[in-house]
């Protein structure tokens, strides 16, 4: 069976890389020099930057370790930074979820 990515997931991979665009060329960097910094190859960059999903995320990340990105990304995917992940920071954590 394959798996249809959803249209959200598409759009908001999209919005990643052209955000990534912005930040690179605020920042005073061509996309030859970020590539080489991330250590990749100026077309796995140019997919990341056009939203394209195959790209790996160690790439994404790497990526973003050179545009400054890698802390602001901790702080999002925090979830005790959420105000739900700070309401049940006293909750222990399962060690599974079950259904």
């Amino acid at each position: 069976m394959t798996k249809r990515t959803s249209q959200k997931t598409h759009r908001t991979a999209r919005t990643i890389g052209e955000q990534l665009v912005t930040w690179r060329k605020l920042l005073g960097l061509t996309a030859e020099q970020v590539a080489d910094r991330a250590g990749l190859s100026r077309n796995t960059l140019r997919k990341l930057e056009h939203g394209e999903l195959g790209v790996g995320f160690e790439a994404f990340l790497d990526v973003a370790r050179v545009l400054g990105l890698s802390d602001q990304l901790n702080v999002a995917f925090d979830p005790y930074e959420s105000d739900f992940g700070r309401a049940r920071a006293d909750q222990e954590l399962p060690q599974r979820v079950r259904r």
